[in-house]
């Protein structure tokens, strides 16, 4: 890249240059021909390599002359002397001098008449003060870690080709960060607890159903209780914890149908998951569950019923769900009713629930 102004003028100038680490530095040109500016800095909205639409921000805070002038040259190049062109750089798709604290913007024409030169002309003049040049739409270079150079000058004349009035080299390198890496293990906590004799099938309900039968995480003993008169309901509360960022399904089954010794069994309720159905009242045989889990509309009513399945989709009928992490502990209970008929043979009947929780992370 050859810049406007002569090499053997450039090259003349003795250099002091301060380069931070993390992209933005600070350097400082004295010159034969020009007043040095000092306090000189350039910093990038985003120093990546191959950024796009990028602002550059050009500041000197002191060292600047009276004279009026007509051109504001900023040459981005490989050496200090203003020349090389930076692999990648690119200010020829559409930069602009959104802003300046230096001189009047409304009044200078911005342009990029060369790849890695940002100018700004004033046919009229002004004298540049101490302060910022704010370009943006710069792409940047694709070089990490390499010292570049930005060469600031002012010039008497539009064509910015006589010898500068001021001059300010700052130094700036492309950093395209450092990987942040945090990993959260997933987590899952899943148990049951019992619930007591008149607790409520339904807590979030009016109380309309007590159950009959204490339970705990092993067991439901309804004992004698359960007669063709009076149904037997007890009822489990399934207590879910985790992380998962798509939550949780917890699915309910049966090893099989209540069943004796002889192989008698306890017909199951005939509602289903999908369609449950009202619990028939005592004196018909029948063997369900319930929810209380408002995410499951057809439960949402709190009276209806399911027959527990032996098999289906994750082991069993969905019983509770959410789509986002439980980072509280949630609670749904799920309760189990049994009625028997006159008819049902005498026996120990005996199954085994089984609760599957499901965490989508």
């Amino acid at each position: 890249m050859q810049l406007s102004l002569a090499l053997a003028k450039r090259r003349a100038r003795m250099v002091a240059v301060s380069l931070a680490a993390v992209g933005m530095v600070v350097g400082n040109i004295a010159s034969v021909s020009a007043a040095s500016l000092g306090g000189t800095s350039l910093e990038l909205s985003d120093p990546r390599t191959d950024e796009t639409g990028v602002t550059y921000t050009f500041s000197a805070t002191t060292g600047h002359s009276a004279t009026v002038a007509n051109c504001v040259d900023i040459s981005l190049a490989t050496s200090i002397d203003g020349t090389g062109a930076i692999p990648g750089l690119d200010t020829t798709g559409g930069v602009n001098l959104d802003s300046s604290t230096a001189i009047t913007v409304g009044s200078w024409t911005d342009s990029s008449p060369a790849n890695g030169i940002l100018r700004a002309t004033n046919a009229t003049g002004e004298a540049v003060s101490a302060g910022n040049f704010v370009w943006s739409g710069i792409t940047n270079g694709s070089n990490e870690g390499v010292t570049y150079y930005a060469l600031l000058e002012t010039f008497g004349n539009i064509d910015c080709t006589s010898s500068p009035i001021d001059s300010g080299l700052m130094a700036f390198v492309y950093r395209d960060g450092e990987l942040v890496t945090l990993e959260i293990p997933p987590t899952l906590t899943f148990t049951t607890t019992g619930v007591a004799v008149g607790q409520d099938v339904w807590p979030i309900g009016s109380g309309t159903l007590l159950t009959t039968a204490a339970s705990d995480g092993t067991e439901i003993d309804f004992g004698t209780d359960v007669t063709s008169s009076a149904n037997g309901v007890s009822a489990h509360d399934l207590n879910i914890t985790t992380n998962a960022s798509s939550g949780y399904n917890v699915y309910v089954r049966q090893t099989g149908s209540l069943t004796n010794s002889d192989s008698d069994t306890i017909a199951d309720h005939t509602g289903t998951n999908a369609v449950p159905t009202a619990f028939p009242a005592a004196g018909t045989e029948a063997w369900g569950y319930t929810t209380d889990d408002q995410d499951l509309a057809q439960f949402a009513n709190l009276t209806l019923w399911a027959g527990f399945p032996t098999a289906g989709g994750s082991g069993g009928d969905l019983v509770a769900t959410s789509s986002a992490a439980a980072t509280v502990t949630e609670t749904v209970r799920v309760g189990h009713q049994v009625g028997i008929a006159t008819t049902t043979p005498a026996g120990t009947y005996l199954t085994t629930i089984v609760y599957t929780c499901v965490a989508t992370f």
